[in-house]
């Protein structure tokens, strides 16, 4: 499993796709949407996660999603949507 983060850092124009605890970026996007889906398939490919999107300019995190794991029979089901 493994958990990506959807993040923008201050005075940048791209979104950054990070896997958790890692420094350089996965994947970039130009707008949030693009790269919270790049998130969410990354973490889909990788057997489940937790993708969470933070605020524009390095805030902090506004929502998580849960991504189910890939061959789970019984996956977890994010409640709060």
């Amino acid at each position: 499993m493994a958990n990506y983060h959807v993040t923008n850092p201050k005075g940048s124009n791209v979104w950054k796709v990070l896997r958790g605890g890692a420094k350089r970026a996965a994947s970039t996007a130009n707008t949030q949407k693009e790269a919270e889906k790049i998130a969410k398939e990354l973490s889909h490919n990788s057997g489940g996660g937790e993708v969470r999107i933070h605020k524009p300019n390095g805030g902090p995190i506004r929502d998580s999603d849960t991504v189910s794991p890939g061959k789970d029979p019984n996956p977890p089901r994010d409640r709060k949507f």
